[in-house]
């Protein structure tokens, strides 16, 4: 019996271990053969099996002998020399918004419950090249709507820090199986911050990548729709960059798509930054209704760039908070609306749509095309108030959330600080500065705050197509603030630091 005991023990000691190493590690051990496929599986679906009963991050799982033969293959193929690539055997769970070829993708929504697609959209075709082993699908809002994750197909995802409160969204399935260690490596989608407020609340990191650096396709309006990006999210920036360099790269059927050397981003981060400068925006002169103790646990964690060698001042944006309010909202209906559209007028499909949805078309319904492009314009006019900034500062810096984490019954904050929010994302316009001028924007913890010492972050916004100096300089940030790494929630509790 001792014995047995011994043995299980150390075969958990062993799967702990495996859970907890960076992405890059695990690659590089997978591909001198250190480890095998198997046993990185076999951890990680240990690892699902004892957490997301609880926490809810992982849906439309695969089955466990379908994935471990998967995985069997895999070792089978490096015994040979044979690696499909830089995710070689990695276990990973999709975004639920990505078309996955033989997985049930549903969008969160009833109407596609049962939609199994029988091809991949192209930056789940790219994971699946570089080796990746799809288990399942990670939870989203409906129609990735909202930065709280829950919908009537699956339920609700709770945050890895506080199952009582919100995961974030709509990638908040991929921040929360990220931080309790439930796959090494995340990919998400943005248009409103749904991979910067998921990872700000879960102590991770994501990033929206320049428009055009992930390409979306496939895609019914490739000219027209400019807002949403697909990106990864990790652990540690490293890790970030080396998903970004499997999602990366142009693509003919993207007219705007970049077409640099997604290489570079494998690349070591290391970068001196003594003597730049960092614009630090806060909450735009009072324009952004933001909770109590936000601002000073983001404050607290600017130190970290002085430990670097970087000057930090405030910086003001020209173009104030309610005139990029009402150009948000009027392009995001204008985009959300015309791509729902079709379920609207459906009155079956209609019945099916949460509130956030009909308001959403019915807005675009309203819209002229004068107010389109009025609203095309007052964007264009955001983007250059960012570049002069950038002619002074080397970053911008904003909070990742208006708000630390709220209760996970709750649909959205209905006020702030004592102001009304008037709609389903007015509580985090903090996101949509950079989203509508198509910056790279980084997602990096700030520190724990607010009357539950709750996780909020930091969103690193660099010029245009600077993605890999955001890269760098998050690598830095990351460095300097040795808490995160050392930092796990409580339902890790007794796993080895990783």
């Amino acid at each position: 019996m001792a014995a047995s005991g011994a043995l299980a023990a150390t075969r958990q000691e062993s799967s702990t271990s495996l859970v907890n190493m960076d992405a890059v590690d695990l690659a590089a051990g997978l591909r001198r053969r250190d480890i095998s496929s198997r046993e990185v599986m076999a951890a990680h679906l240990a690892q699902i099996d004892r957490l997301n009963p609880r926490f809810n991050a992982i849906v439309s799982r695969v089955s466990p002998d379908r994935l471990m033969q998967t995985a069997a293959a895999c070792d089978e193929d490096a015994a040979k020399g044979r690696f499909r690539g830089v995710l070689h055997g990695f276990p990973h769970a999709v975004k639920d918004t990505a078309p996955t070829r033989g997985i049930a993708s549903t969008q969160g929504t009833p109407i596609l419950r049962n939609n199994i697609p029988d091809a991949d959209s192209l930056v789940v075709s790219r994971m699946r090249d570089a080796g990746a082993i799809f288990i399942g699908k990670t939870n989203v809002p409906e129609f990735a709507l909202g930065s709280h994750t829950y919908n009537s197909v699956f339920g609700i995802t709770r945050n890895a820090w506080n199952p009582a409160v919100s995961a974030g969204g709509s990638s908040g399935g991929t921040a929360v199986a990220l931080a309790l260690r439930m796959m090494p490596l995340g990919d998400g989608s943005d248009f409103g911050g749904s991979l910067r407020n998921p990872a700000g609340w879960n102590n991770i990191f994501g990033f929206r990548p320049s428009f055009g650096r992930v390409p979306s396709v496939p895609s019914s309006d490739v000219f027209g729709q400019t807002f949403a990006t697909s990106g990864p999210m990790a652990r540690r920036v490293r890790d970030l960059a080396l998903m970004l360099s499997v999602q990366a790269g142009g693509d003919p059927r993207a007219p705007f798509s970049l077409t640099g050397d997604p290489a570079q981003f494998a690349a070591p981060l290391d970068r001196n930054w003594k003597g730049r400068r960092i614009g630090w925006l806060g909450d735009l002169q009072g324009g952004f209704a933001t909770e109590a103790g936000v601002l000073e646990t983001c404050t607290q964690a600017l130190s970290a760039f002085r430990a670097i060698g970087m000057e930090v001042e405030e910086a003001k944006l020209s173009m104030s908070a309610a005139e990029m309010w009402r150009t948000a909202v009027t392009l995001r209906h204008w985009s959300v609306g015309s791509d729902l559209h079709d379920y609207y007028t459906d009155p079956a499909k209609r019945a099916l749509l949460q509130p956030e949805a009909i308001w959403e078309v019915e807005g675009y319904l309203k819209l002229t095309g004068r107010q389109v492009a009025e609203a095309s314009q007052a964007r264009s006019r955001l983007y250059q108030a960012f570049r002069e900034l950038f002619e002074r500062y080397d970053f911008l810096v904003l909070p990742s959330a208006q708000v630390f984490p709220f209760d996970v019954e709750t649909r959205w904050p209905r006020e702030i600080a004592g102001q009304a929010m008037d709609s389903y994302h007015r509580w985090m316009e903090v996101t949509l500065p950079p989203t509508m001028a198509g910056l790279p924007t980084l997602a990096v913890p700030a520190g724990f705050g607010g009357a539950r010492k709750l996780p909020i972050g930091l969103q690193i916004i660099g010029p245009n197509h600077a993605d890999l100096p955001v890269l760098q300089i998050g690598h830095a940030y990351e460095l300097a603030s040795p808490w995160i790494r050392s930092s796990l929630p409580d339902a890790l509790a007794g796993s080895a630091r990783g």
